[in-house]
């Protein structure tokens, strides 16, 4: 059975004798399945009124365990934002009842984000709908399949990672 990357792959076989059809196949069906998920979690998270930047704060709000709290530059850190672009996004989250703000009860001077009750219930009511779009795509396979995958796109990800090898 036949899908529709490789009917890519037949046009640049032609087009170009000496390309590597496999890589390419591979590559293109990676990128092809990554905005596939892009486009159905996007689309999850629309119908939860999300944006992917503000499940993304909540998410690491909560992978925090509970108290479900950071300083607002640990979230810049672990999201790759400038503090300035932290400030803006926990501003917007806040607004909408989110998140809490707070100076920590240790240190006066560090304000700290917690999640909200509304704003965890949020994230699981999303986090459990996003899953679904992804179990209901692996589920196409068998479970040997999955186990197989899981260690060829490890393979793949510990070639592109820093570190020992």
């Amino acid at each position: 059975m036949k899908d529709s990357i490789d009917a890519h792959v037949e046009l640049w076989a032609q087009e170009l004798p000496g390309m590597d059809l496999r890589v390419e196949g591979i590559a293109t069906r990676l990128q092809a399945l990554a905005k596939y998920l892009d486009r159905r979690r996007d689309a999850v998270l629309a119908e939860h009124g999300l944006q992917w930047w503000e499940f993304k704060t909540l998410h690491m709000l909560r992978r925090g365990g509970a108290p479900y709290q950071a300083t607002p530059g640990q979230l810049a850190t672990q999201l790759g934002l400038s503090p300035a672009a932290m400030t803006n996004r926990v501003d917007a989250l806040e607004r909408h009842g989110y998140v809490e703000r707070h100076h920590d009860r240790d240190d006066r001077r560090k304000v700290v984000a917690t999640l909200t009750p509304s704003g965890l219930e949020l994230w699981q009511q999303a986090l459990g709908d996003i899953t679904q779009v992804e179990v209901d795509l692996v589920g196409q396979l068998s479970t040997t399949d999955q186990d197989s995958l899981i260690t060829l796109l490890r393979g793949l990800m510990l070639a592109t990672e820093p570190g020992p090898r």
